[in-house]
């Protein structure tokens, strides 16, 4: 607020009447535009800024500030028209997408389908449900500039819902001078047709991100649900600022300086609850499941005796407790593909949910050859949500008889070093701890972390296995429901025997905001930020 001293009566007090007036003009005018900004502490600091490489949900976050979708989901599970509307053939081997009209760049070039053609295969490469899509796919062309044909080799159920997965890795539509860069390499410029455009002036890694509403963005008419709908941006600017610390954060959401908190350390969640002034809400009622990954191409883990040691130390419990600390928040849950889904299973889960592995551990881990090399524990510090797992998974790898070295860094640089497949002494690592939200992991094609593709294509850590990528091409094959439940459970069985990863069961992280926002929207991948309101 601005103060306006008393003035003392004077010959000119009509000029400084009009002072006053100025600067209580400019006071208004700065408090409109405040208003018209949103400030929010995400879950992370973002450093890297392509979505297509990298499955880090900030960047995905990101992703859907600037890029829009051909498709999305809506809450009903349901997938809609995005940039484009669809017909299928009737012997289900084509898909005829049509871009709708006021599709812009963010530098004023109309969107062509040869972008979307580009953006779709270079998203096919890096994407797990992409791949297995490709797989099945004998090719996509734009026969001219408003016409996406996307051919099939054989009748393939998941198209639509590839195209329209909510989450890492979307399929981000980009110029196709973007999408063309070769792979693995970064992105040279943020230009996507989405509601926000990312202002790279301004961008200060490990400081703020900046976003400002696309003019030319032209919402679809229908009402905002999930990441379908009418992307309205009701606001001039957002912008993501850089507070590690949870009781910074937590204190700047209370005094107003930041309008959003993303992920407030659970510990601090009764003092926001006994604010009047702050909204405390589960956005992604799916929850998350957080899990731990072994790097499959350096020892010790190349060897499956010391893995499944691995995966015996662990248990979910103690996990939960350091994470979250209040079972109102968590969930132990055996099953990879997630509990409450109609493909849950506990087959192959006991020591993880039971926490009674440990014996069998430290004999198996005798067995194994295992020569005492310590093993290379990411441990990021900076993101509430992945702080506790590296720590309390390497007191129970210490238990079975592991040597560890956990290594303290912030989780941009995990994000980084983890696309490393080099030796630990050149920058390598054994094992890192992430989450994904249900959607990711819900089936076996959607869920990156189960596949078997090893160094060609496969998710980090490089789990190599034939019979993995038999079950999940039997899946996408598969013609009821209960064919594709029993190959989940088979699938699950055999994931945990060769531990491909190790779930360390669900949580469900609350957001708080101020309650001069309005309109914040839930699903499974929040935040967003068009819908919202600022009063």
């Amino acid at each position: 607020m601005f103060h306006i001293p008393r003035w003392k009566p004077t010959a000119i007090a009509s000029g400084v009447a009009l002072s006053v007036l100025a600067l209580s003009a400019a006071a208004t005018s700065q408090a409109i535009a405040a208003g018209k900004t949103i400030t929010a502490v995400m879950h992370s600091d973002l450093r890297v800024l392509d979505p297509g490489l990298t499955t880090a949900y900030i960047t995905r976050d990101h992703g859907y500030m600037v890029y829009d979708t051909l498709v999305a989901t809506d809450a009903n599970f349901k997938i809609q028209p995005q940039m484009a509307e669809w017909k299928v053939s009737g012997d289900k081997l084509t898909y005829t997408f049509t871009l709708r009209d006021g599709l812009k760049w963010h530098d004023g070039a109309p969107v062509t389908a040869e972008d979307c053609v580009a953006s779709l295969k270079r998203w096919g490469k890096n994407d797990g449900m992409g791949q297995k899509l490709m797989d099945f796919t004998a090719s996509i062309e734009a026969p001219d500039a408003k016409t996406i044909v996307l051919k099939l080799k054989e009748p393939y159920g998941l198209v639509l819902e590839s195209l329209g997965k909510p989450s890492s890795l979307v399929p981000f539509m980009m110029p196709k001078r973007l999408a063309e860069t070769p792979a693995g390499k970064a992105i040279a410029e943020q230009v996507g047709s989405g509601p926000f455009k990312f202002v790279q002036a301004e961008f200060q890694p490990g400081v703020k991100a900046i976003y400002v509403k696309n003019a030319d963005y032209v919402p679809r008419k229908e009402p905002a649900s999930w990441t379908a709908g009418g992307k309205v941006v009701k606001v001039d600017r957002v912008e993501w600022v850089t507070m590690p610390d949870a009781q910074t954060a937590v204190n700047a959401l209370q005094s107003g300086d930041i309008d959003f908190m993303e992920n407030p350390s659970f510990d601090l969640l009764p003092v926001l609850e006994a604010n009047k002034d702050i909204k405390i809400e589960i956005l992604n009622k799916f929850g998350f499941q957080t899990l731990g990954r072994m790097n499959f191409t350096l020892p010790p883990f190349d060897n499956v005796k010391v893995r499944r040691a691995a995966f015996l130390a662990m248990s979910q419990k103690p996990v939960l407790d350091a994470l979250v600390g209040n079972p109102k928040y968590y969930k132990i849950c055996g099953a990879i593909f997630i509990c409450d889904t109609p493909l849950a299973t506990d087959v192959g889960s006991e020591t993880l949910v039971k926490g009674n592995g440990m014996a069998e551990a430290k004999k198996l881990l005798a067995e194994s050859g295992y020569d005492g090399t310590p093993i290379v524990v990411m441990a990021p510090g900076d993101v509430v949500t992945l702080k506790a797992q590296p720590i309390v998974a390497a007191q129970l790898l210490r238990e079975a008889g592991f040597k560890v070295d956990v290594q303290a860094t912030d989780w941009q640089t995990v994000v980084t070093r983890r696309a490393s497949q080099k030796p630990v002494k050149e920058g390598g690592w054994n094992m890192f701890f992430t989450n994904w939200v249900g959607a990711d992991v819900a089936n076996p094609v959607v869920n990156v972390s189960i596949g078997g593709r090893g160094t060609k294509g496969g998710w980090f850590g490089w789990a190599e296995d034939a019979k993995v990528e038999q079950l999940r091409d039997a899946f996408a094959r598969a013609g009821s429901p209960e064919e594709q439940k029993k190959i989940a459970a088979d699938l699950q069985k055999h994931a945990y025997e060769q531990a491909i990863y190790i779930p360390l069961g669900q949580y469900f992280a609350p957001s708080a905001w101020s309650k001069s926002l309005s309109g914040v929207l839930d699903g499974p991948a929040t935040p967003v930020f068009w819908n919202i309101e600022k009063k």
